[in-house]
């Protein structure tokens, strides 16, 4: 599982130390896939950060694809932003990763960044955009809660 935020920096390279317990969550096989030495990541356009899993977290998005007609306006619109989007990066032997250029450009990701962790994947975040999008959810959660009766 990934679980809790972590605050982290990136090297002049871009190298990213990933926290054990995340680098153990992404050897883990799933529904037939192994895991690897490294992680899935790709760019979240929707919320503004990285969005990185295991074998779980590529499983689920191929399944969203695979619910599609082989063939389909809506499958190879899909395809191509989740898959062809999509990096396998490895971990070095320090347990580190290595960013795309893309993607820290992308998002504003340099120096200190958050991993935040979202059990079955995590999200990588520059700070500040992180902070904002907190105030948001922050003012989505009461309705939430109300309406799950909590």
């Amino acid at each position: 599982m990934f679980l809790s935020t972590h605050e982290k920096q990136l090297d002049a390279k871009r190298r990213l130390l990933v926290p054990q317990d995340f680098r153990a969550a992404a050897l883990v096989p799933f529904d037939g896939m192994d895991g690897f030495d490294g992680l899935y990541a790709f760019a979240l356009k929707s919320l503004g950060c990285v969005e990185c899993g295991g074998a779980q977290f590529f499983s689920h998005y191929k399944k969203i694809v695979d619910a599609q007609p082989f063939g389909s306006a809506p499958r190879r619109i899909l395809e191509a932003r989740i898959f062809g989007d999509m990096a396998k990066l490895n971990f070095d032997t320090a347990g580190r990763m290595t960013l795309p250029d893309a993607l820290c450009e992308q998002f504003g990701l340099k120096d200190a960044v958050l991993l935040v962790g979202l059990y079955d994947r995590f999200q990588i975040w520059n700070p500040d955009a992180y902070a904002a999008h907190l105030a948001t959810q922050e003012a989505e959660l009461s309705g939430v809660l109300t309406e799950l009766g909590l």
